[in-house]
């Protein structure tokens, strides 16, 4: 999922409204207060926001993404295994925000009407890591690779909201559900070598073999595709 720049206009309010969604959240009152010190009018406001504070909150999500990736491609990764890539990158997307201004988007992510959005930012920010540690996957493996990392991902921030430790508790934690991954992925390399349960599996993988990711480049808002294998 490419990364949509933010207008001029956008980063106004963003910067203007954060000192104000500590106290009163992602709210229509911080808004109108975004508004006044943004230094814009109403209707332009409106007009970059339709949707006021909630397109915001967002933004201010999609922002830190952004700078997660730009620290992700500034880290020195190819050192590392590829699961400690992983866990650099969970941590590095919680470096880059507000512990606070986090609390109060899951609050506003948390009401049903919104849950969906809440859903498709954790999901963009799981696919941009895969994205930037150079996944290439096409098959069903692009989608179970984002739908895990992102219950990985969503536990982290929070357990982060609640770690008083100075991030230290965090990091073990990070470590420890990446590790529980892995051990997911061993598990299913020895299903597959047991007699019974590996013609399952084979079964399944070739059931599911027709399933593709979206195509590069395709509306966000498109499902993948399915082709027909010989």
């Amino acid at each position: 999922m490419p990364i949509t720049p933010l207008s001029p206009m956008q980063n106004r309010l963003l910067d203007a409204i954060e000192p104000h969604v500590i106290f009163d959240g992602w709210s229509e009152d911080a808004f109108k207060m975004a508004i006044a010190e943004s230094g814009l009018s109403d209707a332009d406001a409106r007009a970059a926001c339709p949707r006021g504070a909630t397109d915001l909150a967002v933004a201010y999500h999609q922002r830190g993404d952004a700078a997660m990736v730009a620290q992700m491609k500034a880290a020195d990764l190819a050192s590392m295994r590829y699961s400690e890539r992983v866990a650099a990158a969970i941590w590095f997307r919680l470096e880059v925000v507000d512990r606070d201004m986090v609390r109060r988007g899951m609050t506003l992510f948390s009401m049903p009407h919104l849950a969906p959005v809440g859903t498709q930012l954790v999901w963009g920010t799981a696919d941009l890591i895969w994205e930037t540690l150079g996944d290439t996957s096409d098959d069903i493996n692009w989608y179970s690779k984002r739908t895990i990392l992102s219950g990985v991902y969503a536990s982290c921030v929070v357990y982060w909201l609640g770690d008083e430790t100075g991030g230290e508790a965090t990091a073990a934690f990070i470590d420890r559900r990446i590790d529980n991954v892995m051990q997911f992925e061993k598990f299913k390399s020895t299903v597959k070598k047991t007699p019974v349960l590996g013609q399952f599996a084979t079964g399944m993988e070739k059931l599911l073999s027709g399933i593709k990711a979206p195509k590069r480049g395709a509306a966000e808002d498109l499902p993948g595709r399915w082709t027909l294998n010989d």
